[in-house]
């Protein structure tokens, strides 16, 4: 089989950010790294599961809403995929981002869609340990840019 362009970043020197993973046709998958890769530190389920649920929510109400395809985890639990439409610019997405971290950060009160009619595993969160990992994420955000979203060779 061939490989998928995922497994030929070599995540022995990856670090946290926001990167473009790949482009087909119309639509752009980021990567948000928010662990750096084999090195122990993982997301955890609950904080991971909070964040998706907080994400995908601010995402989806946003101006960008249409243009937003997919939120969720990674299985390896550094990070996050990112699908939106290609009309979407880089310096768009990025701000999308940081703006959805900002809204976890500050989150307080009931995660949306955490119900048990609503969610099949809704006594699996942690909304601390997401503000945590959404807080150190605007800070490995705040000086990035659209140019530093391409994978090193």
């Amino acid at each position: 089989m061939k490989k998928i362009a995922s497994f030929t970043v070599n995540h022995d020197v990856l670090t946290k950010g926001m990167y473009v993973s790949r482009v087909d046709g119309d639509v752009i998958t980021y990567d948000i790294r928010m662990k750096t890769p084999n090195q122990g530190d993982y997301l955890n389920n609950g904080a991971m599961h909070t964040f998706e649920h907080l994400f995908a929510t601010y995402a989806r109400n946003s101006a960008l809403s249409d243009q937003v395809i997919y939120v969720g985890p990674m299985g390896c639990r550094t990070g996050f995929y990112f699908l939106l439409r290609d009309s979407v610019s880089r310096s768009e997405a990025l701000d999308l981002v940081q703006e959805s971290f900002a809204f976890i950060a500050q989150f307080e009160g009931k995660i949306p869609g955490s119900e048990r009619i609503e969610c099949g595993n809704y006594l699996e969160h942690d909304l601390p340990g997401a503000k945590a990992v959404a807080g150190d994420m605007l800070q490995v955000l705040k000086d990035w840019t659209a140019e530093k979203m391409d994978y090193e060779s």
